[in-house]
């Protein structure tokens, strides 16, 4: 009987988390109350979320979670890879490639990336995406064998072409996505082949000249 409820229990959590996600993705985080998720998620209590995961940052941060362990996963996988490599691309593949392989088992429609653009756009979410992302010691490891590839980078335009990169992986996986949903057409006809055309774009922005 115990774990007949547990696995209710975990069934309910879910099945909210999902619907919060497509509802954050398609509305915007402050545009949904959680009671309307909960109606939402055909939960008869309109406390649920509450109940489930606290406030909406809590429940944004659980949202955030679930996805951030396979994406680890396939970042240690890859970072396995290229291991002591001096070449730029290595390190942005595995900077990119974690999010757009998971993206791409998610299925169409998907909501994560039009999720983490919504999250972007608002500095209190985002500082709770860029807070998890600081637990992954994988992740600090790509950032390091990036930064060593850019030595000769002045740190000031290195940091500024990191928040370049940042918002170019967000946004274009978030636009890539929504067209995938929406069945407009695309330059790239799969995630591993938007992935290529998103690393060579963010290699050429790594590499390019710096004016003095």
């Amino acid at each position: 009987m115990k774990a007949v409820r547990s696995e209710r229990v975990n069934n309910t959590r879910e099945l909210i988390l999902a619907t919060a996600e497509r509802m954050f993705a398609e509305r915007g985080v402050h545009e949904v109350s959680n009671r309307q998720i909960s109606e939402a998620a055909g939960q008869g209590n309109n406390t649920a979320v509450g109940y489930h995961f606290g406030t909406k940052a809590d429940l944004v941060r659980a949202i955030v979670r679930k996805h951030a362990e396979p994406i680890e996963v396939r970042r240690k996988e890859l970072v396995a890879e290229v291991e002591g490599s001096t070449e730029v691309r290595d390190w942005v593949t595995c900077l990119v490639r974690p999010a757009t392989d998971h993206m791409s088992g998610l299925g169409t429609p998907s909501w994560l990336a039009r999720f983490n653009a919504q999250l972007m756009n608002d500095p209190a979410l985002r500082e709770i995406q860029i807070e998890e992302s600081l637990t992954s010691p994988t992740l600090r490891q790509i950032l390091d064998g990036l930064n060593a590839c850019l030595a000769d980078l002045p740190i000031p335009v290195r940091m500024e072409r990191g928040d370049m990169a940042r918002n170019l992986i967000v946004q274009m996986c978030a636009e890539y996505e929504r067209a995938l949903a929406e069945g407009t057409p695309t330059a790239r006809a799969t995630w591993q082949e938007m992935a290529a055309g998103l690393i060579d774009g963010i290699v050429g922005l790594w590499t390019a000249p710096v004016t003095s």
